[in-house]
């Protein structure tokens, strides 16, 4: 295992019009050995040619990468003791499971009987023993997704890098796969770097976040700390389904998650209740909770609500609804940047 960090990472492209164009733009990160880092962030924001210069597969434009605190700018791919897996399994198809796995032992030219016991150790710890004998058109994405993982830890590496293993999977099969994935990882403990663009994978599986946007990092902290505690308005907004609300008031952004807007006349004690009028125009029921969606100050915003809530509100009429101040967020208006201090 390994600790992996950036420093001053930055990668540039030159533009239709040759002007430079920053994929990534002086990022650093340091991650700890045997953590589970996801970098999230929206598509073309730099996340997939971080994790392509910490491979090896893209060569930076400035800074260092150091695995190990070892740099290795300068190492090709095989010689970083790295292991990579794509939304694209790349399995080959002419070949067996078996053999699709033993495919880089025998590249490293690993004797036989030991490359038999690493592919029944891997098999064993991904459960596809029975599937060793299968070509990869007779299995499911799931299991395909295994054999690739499977593929990359008989090797040992010291750090994992995931770009969307699970994006070609159904939403049923991929909420599974996250839970096997991240217990997997637990087990053998190796260092993970995971590209997601994916909140629900994200908080379900990082043990902290890289949320990046235009090839810079936002913040970085555990799925807690992002999701409670947004450093501006586009980590607030890009974190949370439904996302967090912002209204304008006076000088600056006030933020407040749905899940903590209510009708002032359920709040109990008013003491620390700041105010606002909402005005709800739709209601969705989604089982276990319902979304209102409406207005405040004339800005979109959506309150949530359990299921087994009574709500007695009429669509287009004005309704006096409040966050308590303990979670509401102040941003600035000009900067999207946190306010921090007293509400």
């Amino acid at each position: 295992m390994a600790t992996v960090e950036t420093r001053k990472l930055t990668k540039e492209f030159t533009g239709h019009a040759g002007e430079g164009v920053f994929a990534v733009n002086g990022i650093d990160l340091a991650i700890k050995d045997g953590e589970f880092m996801v970098l999230l962030g929206p598509s073309g924001c730099g996340k997939t040619t971080l994790l392509r210069m910490i491979g090896g597969l893209e060569h930076p434009t400035s800074g260092d990468i150091l695995i190990g605190d070892h740099i290795v700018n300068d190492l090709p791919p095989r010689a970083r003791s790295i292991a990579m897996v794509f939304q694209s399994y790349a399995l080959y198809p002419h070949l067996n499971v078996y053999n699709n796995i033993a495919f880089p032992l025998r590249a490293a030219k690993m004797p036989r009987e030991e490359q038999k016991k690493q592919i029944e150790w891997a098999a064993g710890i991904l459960g596809i023993e029975e599937l060793l004998k299968r070509k990869p058109r007779q299995l499911s994405g799931g299991q395909r997704q295994r054999v690739a993982l499977a593929r990359a830890i008989v090797r040992h590496p010291n750090v994992f890098l995931l770009d969307e293993p699970l994006s070609n999977l159904d939403a049923q099969r991929r909420a599974s796969a996250r839970d096997e994935l991240q217990q997997f990882q637990r087990r053998i403990g190796t260092t993970t770097i995971y590209v997601t663009h994916d909140q629900v994978e994200a908080m379900g599986m990082g043990d902290r976040i890289a949320v990046i946007d235009k090839g810079s990092i936002r913040q970085i902290g555990t799925p807690e700390e992002i999701y409670d505690e947004p450093a501006d308005t586009f980590v607030a907004t890009f974190l949370g389904s439904p996302p967090m609300n912002l209204v304008k008031r006076d000088d600056e952004i006030l933020g407040f998650r749905p899940e903590h807007f209510f009708p002032a006349s359920q709040a109990g004690s008013t003491d620390d209740l700041v105010p606002l009028q909402f005005t709800p125009l739709r209601e969705e029921y989604l089982g276990a909770e319902r979304l209102v969606y409406g207005d405040v100050d004339g800005v979109r915003a959506i309150a949530r609500f359990p299921s087994t809530t009574h709500l007695e509100i009429e669509a287009g009429h004005k309704v006096d609804f409040a966050v308590r101040r303990q979670h509401l967020k102040r941003f600035d208006i000009e900067t999207g940047l946190r306010r921090y201090g007293a509400g």
